[in-house]
């Protein structure tokens, strides 16, 4: 083998074939420019051309495997995946901040709860859903409280943690 202006000569058989350094031999046998792509080029996730931290890839094989329809077009993953990124970080940052009201460093159930259902619009998107250990949010039916005991000022939830407050000292 020898290299002269960038150019690599290779034996083949009986003749002689020129190869320019950096790009792929045609496979076709006649000559001309390689029409592959060259040795140097790295393969790129259609996630991180897109910017995403979700698999654009996986996403893709799910929706062509679970016959959403007949094809699946280049967009569509690239899009699905562009919207699931958001609503999970919406979700992880109220969730995150809920975490930190209640003077926690770790995101657990009762904190996702929390989360979607003060935010009217992840509430009214995930209504029909169960979140596991997510427990309920605390309300009180003002219907439920008896006036009498309320004082000026005082609303009804105000009036229910008196009074608990009034019974666990009477018991301790």
């Amino acid at each position: 083998m020898c290299i002269r202006d960038r150019y690599q000569r290779r034996v083949h058989g009986d003749t002689i074939i020129k190869q320019n350094i950096g790009q792929k031999m045609s496979t076709t046998g006649k000559g001309g420019k390689a029409r592959g792509k060259t040795a140097s080029t790295k393969q790129v996730s259609r996630s991180s051309k897109a910017g995403l931290a979700f698999p654009v890839g996986r996403i893709s094989r799910f929706l062509k495997q679970g016959k959403y329809g007949e094809r699946v077009g280049a967009g569509a993953p690239v899009y699905l995946a562009a919207v699931l990124e958001y609503l999970t970080a919406e979700v992880l940052e109220l969730a995150g901040n809920a975490a930190k009201d209640n003077k926690k460093t770790r995101i657990i159930p009762r904190h996702i709860q929390l989360a979607v259902r003060n935010d009217e619009e992840l509430n009214r998107l995930m209504a029909n859903c169960t979140i596991a250990d997510g427990g309920v949010l605390p309300n009180i039916n003002p219907v439920s409280v008896s006036y009498t005991h309320l004082r000026a000022h005082e609303t009804p939830e105000h009036l229910v943690c008196r009074l608990l407050l009034e019974k666990k000292k009477n018991n301790t």
